[in-house]
């Protein structure tokens, strides 16, 4: 590899770098990332929940490599496509604006953007693309691998890169995990890793590592529900979704056609200036400072209900897949309640429990691989075959509502009788 660097890291020991990686890990673009939190808000509940989308995607590209290394001595790729792996997922994370998934959410509904989008236009606008090609990497191979939309290369390094056991999502359940100190993202990503086989360009499991992958999907599932969606997460979180949507008018955050000034924008910079922003008697502007000043002193918004959901429920349903009759929803319960439509969240999860394709697609079956006298046999096996799949597969089944601390008994009254009234789902 012609190692010339170590990281010294908790997670996986000493990840090791070469000289091209170093190239990449050295520029201002990539060292912004140590001031991007991988859990946003999170460290307002789980204090230990301080570490980075730097190193995250350390840990990601160590994880590609030894996916990487593993297939290359199996001869399914050269070195080349090998040192391609570790390099995407080296830059995996690169489009990942302040607060991470947070602004995402608002750059989607504005402008359906992702970081995977701003990802690529990052590797193809900076630096970043003359240093990988001066090192004999094409930039728009990385580009497209990295966000797993390869189409030059085999299927499954997508499937690796991006898919529902990719090395992202193994890589971000043990920090994740550690950090917050909560025990359900420990898995054996070295049992997955080798295990994996390949079956019509797409990636495979060795069935001895079934309950490996099972593992590694219920660990999500615990990590969402334990930390990832955690109620007073969610609070810090929705209070600055909604600063940074109020304040983009006049901020530009979600603006990405000046590449150099969103790439200036970190987790501190960003709330300092929705903090001190300067209203004008803008009602819009003066709730998105004090929900940034609220979140900057930890007052944070109450969840006065909580329902768990049953997708059969048309009615509910609606409320999960359609934003305007959420917000038709919280303006009948804030009417009732007398006080301001802006004062009532309502909050429901977004993120499918089981991970998806690279595709974007459901998972809907997993490819079990066998030997018998020496031959590979190879199964698919639908989701809702798998009882532990199975019954966690959709969503996460919550609603939530939340309002400020001087607003609450009145939305907790409110709320309460609407869902009680048998007549809502009319």
């Amino acid at each position: 590899m012609n190692t010339i660097t170590e990281f010294r890291d908790p997670i996986h020991g000493y990840i090791f770098a070469n000289s091209n990686e170093c190239a990449i890990i050295d520029t201002s673009i990539f060292q912004r990332l140590r001031q991007i939190r991988q859990l946003s808000g999170t460290y307002l509940t789980y204090p230990g929940a301080q570490h980075t989308r730097f190193d995250h995607s350390l840990g990601s590209m160590h994880l590609a490599g030894i996916a990487g290394d593993y297939f290359l001595n199996k001869n399914l790729i050269d070195k080349e496509l090998r040192n391609d792996l570790r390099m995407s997922a080296l830059l995996h994370d690169i489009g990942h604006g302040p607060f991470s998934h947070l602004i995402e959410e608002v750059m989607t509904e504005k402008n359906n953007i992702t970081h995977e989008d701003i990802a690529r236009k990052v590797i193809h606008n900076t630096e970043i693309k003359d240093i990988l090609n001066l090192q004999g990497h094409d930039h728009k191979r990385i580009s497209e691998l990295a966000v797993g939309l390869s189409k030059n290369r085999s299927k499954f390094v997508n499937d690796l890169m991006t898919g529902g056991i990719s090395v992202d999502v193994m890589a971000y359940l043990l920090r994740d995990s550690h950090f917050t100190g909560v025990e359900y993202g420990k898995v054996d990503v070295h049992r997955v890793i080798n295990s994996f086989e390949i079956f019509e360009d797409s990636l495979a499991l060795n069935q001895a590592a079934q309950y490996a992958f099972e593992a590694l999907v219920i660990s999500r599932f615990e990590m969402f529900r334990a930390v990832y969606f955690h109620r007073t997460v969610r609070a810090a979180e929705i209070m600055l979704i909604r600063s940074i949507s109020l304040a983009d008018d006049l901020l530009h955050l979600t603006d990405i056609s000046d590449l150099e000034r969103y790439l200036a924008l970190t987790d501190e910079v960003t709330l300092e200036k929705l903090s001190e922003l300067e209203t004008s008697g803008n009602s819009s502007f003066i709730r998105a400072k004090k929900l940034a000043m609220d979140y900057k002193s930890r007052k944070l918004l109450k969840c006065v209900f909580e329902k768990p959901v049953h997708r059969k429920d048309l009615f509910l349903d609606r409320i999960f897949n359609q934003k305007k009759f959420r917000t038709s929803i919280a303006h009948e319960i804030a009417a009732d309640a007398d006080v301001e439509p802006e004062d009532v969240y309502l909050d429901v999860p977004t993120t499918p429990s089981v991970p998806l394709t690279s595709s974007h697609n459901d998972l809907s079956s997993i490819v079990l691989v066998s030997k018998e006298y020496g031959n590979l046999n190879f199964q698919r096996i639908p989701v809702t075959d798998i009882p532990l799949l199975s019954s966690i597969s959709g969503y996460f089944n919550v609603m939530r509502v939340y309002t400020t601390s001087e607003h609450r008994n009145e939305v907790e009254r409110a709320t309460k009788k609407f869902f009680d009234n048998e007549e809502y789902s009319k």
